[in-house]
């Protein structure tokens, strides 16, 4: 019975964290400035308008919150991979 809202707050909690470590990350790409910083503020607003619209037209679809959560995840994780290289 609580094993679904177990595996969403989990989910929450994670995406919390790894959200704090691409924060982190970006903090210090745009701190150096230059061509990069600039490249990297701008993917980050657009990134930000298209998962928001993303989630919106899962929400009104009726797709479940988890799926929700998982998405944001799994692109808040390819930022970090992506941060964590470069």
């Amino acid at each position: 019975m609580f094993g679904a809202w177990w595996k969403l707050g989990m989910d929450a909690t994670l995406l919390a964290m790894e959200s704090q470590q691409v924060i982190g990350l970006r903090l210090a790409k745009l701190s150096l400035g230059g061509p990069a910083a600039q490249i990297e503020a701008q993917r980050m607003v657009s990134e930000k308008i298209m998962a928001t619209g993303e989630a919106a037209m899962m929400i009104a679809t009726g797709v479940s919150t988890q799926k929700v959560v998982t998405g944001y995840r799994r692109k808040v994780r390819a930022n970090a991979r992506r941060l964590s290289q470069a």
